[in-house]
Parts: C-alpha cells; structure tokens; sequence
C-alpha cells in the first residue's frame, strides 16, 4: 500500500484497484484474526451478541467490498488486453472511483441485507455456535424458529452473488486468453503473468466460499477450515502474490526501501 500510493503506480488503474484490495484485505482479517487469537489463548471463549452482530455486518461488508474490486480489477485486466486502443479513455481516474463507489455500495447492500436476516431471529435456547467467528449459517443453527426460507435467502444473497461473480470472472478471463493467441510472445507472456496472478487469487478465494453459500443451511466440521481460507490465508498471500509476481511492483519496493531506508542514513 505505501509502495503504491508513494509513488507513480497508483496513476495506473490496476495498482489503483490492487491498493484498494489491500486496504479492504486488511481490514477484512482485522475483524476476524484479533478475536480468533485472543480465543486461542483463552479457556473460555466468548462474544457478546452485540459484537456478534457487528462482526457479521463488517465482515459481510468487507467481503463483498473484496469480491466487487476482484470484478473491477478483471474488467481493467479485459479492457487493457482486449482493447488497449482505448485504455486510458474507458478506463479514466472518474471511471476507476467509480468502480470503488460502486464496490463499497454493493458490500453495503449484501451486509445489510445478510444483518437484516439475523438480527429478527429469536434465540432462545443453546448459544454456543461451532465457529471461530459469527456468520449467518452457525446463527441460524441456534435459531428458535424455522429458518427454511432465510436459509434460502442466504443461498440468493451471499451463494449466487459469489457463483456469478465467479462465472463472471472466468469468463473475462477466458476472453482475454482467447485475445492474447495472436499476441507476440514477449506481450504473451507479461499478459499471462499478470493474469495468472488474479486468477490464483480468484480461486483461493471464490472455492471456499462458493462451498460454503452455495448450499443449505447446514454446517459442516470442514467449514472452519474453508473459512480460513477467505477471511485469513488468502487476504495474507494477496499481496504477496501480486508483488512476488510483477516487476513492475518489486521494482517499485527496491525504489522505496532505498529512498526511505539507506538514503535516510
């Protein structure tokens, strides 16, 4: 985030999405990883339904945020490939904050609507839920009332947004390997790295959340696990993955360590 916003890459609009993935990373884990360490040390493990509730709606809200720039950043990979022409016009800094505005709006949406399912059930009975952090479907295991139809509201909120974000995104990108066939092979390549890198992100993220929403509301042992995936593992390789795989970037960091580091000396 410093090498981008201190320097040239952030005039560029795939260091601007990337900065604004790390940001929202960031703060995604931050609502998680905290409260799971702390747990880890103590012997009684607890959260009030207060903070429960907040925890859902941030975490919902930050990871919709996450999957909307993901959207944004392959759009800008499909117009910089496919219609390089016209790059710099479609892709312009009022276009890109608009991505933003637009990311942050649909987080809002999906978090309320996922906040608005919870905060109406009335729990009465047992209030342990197997989880290492609040999200809808361990709640409405706890719930006292039949929770069919929100299950499946869940499924349509959270389920198909992230299946058709998914498809959306394989799909550009299919589109983009199909455009770049009759590229030379030095372009070929730079294209394929930068592309590879947002699928592997894509991935690590996408499957264990699709696994997770795109089904009933059950719980599965396996879930903590997956859940590990998206709210910890794949925020924390993110950057690493876009900076260990791009030049442009670890050029960028060598620049920055030396400006700040041993010229400072």
């Amino acid at each position: 985030m410093i090498s981008i916003t201190c320097s040239q890459l952030i005039e560029q609009p795939m260091y601007f999405f990337l900065n604004y993935l790390s940001i929202s990373d960031l703060c995604y884990t931050s609502t998680v990883t905290p409260k799971l360490m702390i747990d880890l040390l103590a012997e009684r493990k607890t959260i009030s339904y207060n903070h429960c509730m907040t925890q859902l709606f941030i975490l919902h809200f930050l990871g919709g945020i996450e999957i909307f720039i993901l959207t944004g950043m392959a759009y800008d990979r499909y117009v910089a490939i496919c219609k390089p022409l016209h790059y710099t016009v479609i892709m312009s800094r009022q276009r890109c904050n608009t991505i933003i505005l637009a990311c942050c709006t649909g987080g809002l949406i999906h978090s309320a609507s996922q906040f608005l399912l919870t905060i109406f059930l009335p729990f009465c009975g047992p209030n342990e839920i197997d989880h290492y952090f609040c999200d809808v479907y361990p709640l409405l295991k706890l719930a006292c009332t039949d929770t069919y139809r929100i299950g499946l509201l869940v499924i349509v909120n959270s389920g198909l947004i992230a299946l058709v974000t998914f498809v959306v995104l394989m799909v550009s990108y299919f589109l983009i390997l199909h455009t770049i066939r009759s590229y030379p092979v030095g372009s070929r390549t730079k294209a394929l790295s930068t592309c590879s890198s947002h699928v592997t992100v894509v991935v690590l993220f996408f499957l264990p959340v699709l696994f997770t929403y795109i089904r009933p509301a059950t719980t599965f042992p396996e879930d903590k696990v997956l859940a590990l995936f998206y709210t910890i593992i794949a925020p924390m390789l993110n950057p690493l993955i876009y900076t260990l795989r791009n030049m442009e970037m670890k050029k960028t960091m060598k620049k920055m360590y030396h400006q700040f580091f041993l010229e400072g000396k």
